[in-house]
């Protein structure tokens, strides 16, 4: 099953065992270092777990070469004193029977998130009214070349099988590299061939310190999007055959640069096509000859098989894939498909706690929707129990089928009671949304495994207090979820008027106008699945801002799909009455009439009433656990990890 893509290849004289490679992903992990910036036992065992899992290649993250820029909670190679540290990851993976590459990197205007480390730039720039960035000096662009050539001898010294250059992203040598960026009048910048010059130099200083079979990889982004003057595909192109000569052996196309919404494509959402690099990818590894990797959202071993049989690509990118399953790779080499968690792109656990750990010192690392264990490999492990239990479950949305996946394979026996006809919960609904088909897939899947597993499951059932005195098993995860809050409209109970979960679950609807109430995550989904039927939709939501509870990434894919959709945006708004076709708000001190065939209701929810259930359990001295919207309504990334740490507490 998937003949080439666990096929082995040769770079060099790195022999690889597939050609699945997990890219470089900042983990912040090396905050809690003693210095900030060490290898540390968790991010050992985080590599480890993905060798044991299969993984082709092994890529540390973003790897600080200058000492002065070189920010807290960024990995730093800039000094012979964290070479003992790589190399003890290095033998670690190795011993797992995994390869491995450091990725080194000059951060620009990213290393601004620490004031202590040194930004350099192509040109100045102001950062406040008060203080502006100078360009980098001549002499300063000589000392980080130096800085990468030293960084890759310690690179070899610490034993990495491969290097790979950092040449995107906003970072140092992209931003001298593109005319969006780079604006200097002096022989570092203006023509093509100066603005190539920082790079080409960079690699020379890298390849001069690598021994002549180890292969060096260089990240690259196809072209620059919204950034005027950027680099075009063709510029691409050119500096990758001038990178060839120089010595790169490798192109792991990206995308993506931090000042403009193109940030976006950077840890692509699931907003972003998946995919959305291989057709670049396909024509610079043409019109180079060389060997490349595409990066962005290709998460299924489906997926990235065919991409490399179109000969479109010689590896493939599956990085987050890695991160919400470090088995990944061997469960897909086994035909175990149903058994993946696969990556939904929705950017929760990985970029936005990156993002948060930079100025939240309670997060300490990225973590995962799909893989609660994430960089907590050795400390969350499920292990087999010494007593199996018999554990019953209220509720089959995706806490209780995690759940049940996760108590069975420590031994125990679990059974889920649903009271709809079918598993997959609020989960399964939000696959039904514009461009969220990852979530559908991702759930359906996760039904079918344990449907494979032979868990017990009563579709069309409660458990009630009577069942769970008379069944008396060993703990009680209640997953019961929430339900929706009715507001206290004149007119909400006209039969025009349909709940958002309703609609999504597949309700019948009809007419040209629709106002929905509330612009949260559900309010704005429901906008856009009625945009997407024909409908002109009003979208009214009482705060400043709508999408509140998602991210960056996430919010920016949204925010782009609504400019292009015929559904008008009213925040600060307050629905006030429901008519025949008409709904009254004010705005200010405003009223309006919106035309309305439809109105869809989305203003929240609170948790289903569990008191019964919670009480049953204590009259029987029976652990109980109440996890996801059961406990506090939120995201499904609180439901998945609440229900991991009720099986680690019931497995002890």
């Amino acid at each position: 099953m998937f003949e080439k893509l666990f096929s082995p290849i040769k770079i060099r004289d790195l022999e690889l065992r597939n050609r699945v490679v997990m890219s470089a992903m900042g983990t912040h992990e090396s905050a809690e270092s003693e210095d900030g910036k060490s290898v540390t036992d968790k991010l050992i065992a985080y590599h480890v777990a993905r060798a044991k899992g299969g993984c082709g290649l092994n890529t540390v993250e973003v790897c600080a070469v200058d000492k002065a820029s070189s920010p807290h909670g960024f990995l730093s190679l800039a000094e012979d004193k964290y070479i003992e540290g790589n190399k003890k990851l290095n033998d670690a993976v190795h011993a797992a029977g995994g390869k491995t590459c450091l990725q080194l990197w000059q951060g620009g205007l990213a290393v601004a998130s620490d004031q202590t480390a040194e930004i350099l730039l192509p040109d100045a720039m102001p950062l406040s009214a008060e203080y502006t960035v100078p360009a980098i000096t001549e002499e300063r662009l000589l000392s980080v070349i130096e800085a990468y050539g030293e960084a890759a001898r310690r690179a070899v010294e610490a034993g990495y099988d491969s290097i790979e250059f950092h040449c995107a992203h906003n970072y140092l040598p992209h931003s001298m590299l593109s005319g969006g960026l780079n604006h200097r009048t002096d022989n570092w910048g203006g023509s093509f061939e100066n603005r190539e010059k920082f790079p080409l130099e960079c690699i020379k200083a890298i390849r001069k310190n690598m021994p002549e079979g180890m292969p060096l990889f260089m990240r690259i982004g196809c072209h620059d999007d919204m950034l005027e003057g950027g680099l075009t595909v063709e510029e691409v192109i050119r500096f990758c055959k001038d990178a060839k000569e120089a010595g790169v052996d490798v192109l792991n196309i990206s995308r993506g640069n931090i000042l403009t919404a193109a940030t976006m494509y950077e840890v692509a959402p699931v907003d972003v096509p998946n995919g959305f690099n291989v057709s670049d990818a396909a024509r610079i590894r043409k019109e180079t000859g060389m060997l490349t990797m595409p990066c962005g959202r290709i998460n299924t071993p489906e997926f990235a098989e065919k991409v490399l049989k179109n000969d479109d690509a010689d590896l493939v990118v599956m990085a987050r894939a890695q991160l919400a399953d470090p088995n990944f790779c061997n469960k897909a080499k086994e035909g175990k498909l149903n058994a993946i968690k696969y990556c939904i792109g929705c950017d929760q656990g990985c970029y936005d706690y990156f993002c948060n750990a930079l100025y939240n010192p309670a997060i300490k690392h990225i973590t995962c929707m799909r893989n609660p264990a994430l960089l907590e490999e050795e400390n969350m492990e499920l292990k087999k129990a010494e007593k199996s239990k018999k554990v019953l479950i209220a509720g089959g949305g995706i806490a209780g089928i995690e759940a049940a996946a996760d108590l069975l394979e420590c031994g125990h026996t679990p059974v889920i009671y649903e009271a709809s006809a079918s598993l997959g919960g609020q989960f399964a609904i939000a696959g039904v949304a514009p461009r969220k088909d990852d979530f559908k897939y991702a759930c359906d899947k996760a039904i079918k495994n344990i449907e494979d597993l032979g868990v017990e499951v009563h579709l069309n059932t409660v458990l009630n207090a009577e069942t769970i005195k008379e069944v008396k098993p060993d703990a009680v995860i209640i997953a019961t979820g929430s339900s929706s809050i009715k507001p206290n409209i004149p007119g909400i109970d006209a039969d025009y008027v349909v709940d958002a979960h309703d609609l999504l679950r597949g309700k019948e609807v009809s007419g040209k106008t629709a106002v929905v109430i509330g612009g949260g995550l559900v309010g704005i989904e429901c906008s856009e699945f009625l945009a997407e039927k024909g409908f002109t939709v009003s979208t009214v939501e009482m705060q400043d801002k709508v999408l509140t509870q998602l991210g960056q990434l996430r919010q920016i894919g949204t925010q782009m799909a609504l400019a292009a959709e015929p559904i008008t945006i009213m925040t600060e708004t307050v629905c006030k009455e429901i008519k025949y076709n008409t709904v009254i708000v004010s705005k200010g001190e405003e009223e309006l009439s919106l035309a309305a065939d439809l109105v869809v209701v989305a203003v929240g929810s609170r948790s289903n009433d569990s008191s019964a259930l919670q009480e049953a359990c204590k009259e029987l001295n029976i652990e109980y656990h109440v996890v996801g919207d059961a406990n506090k309504p939120g995201l499904a990334l609180a439901a998945i990890h609440q229900a991991y740490n009720a099986v680690l507490e019931i497995n002890k």
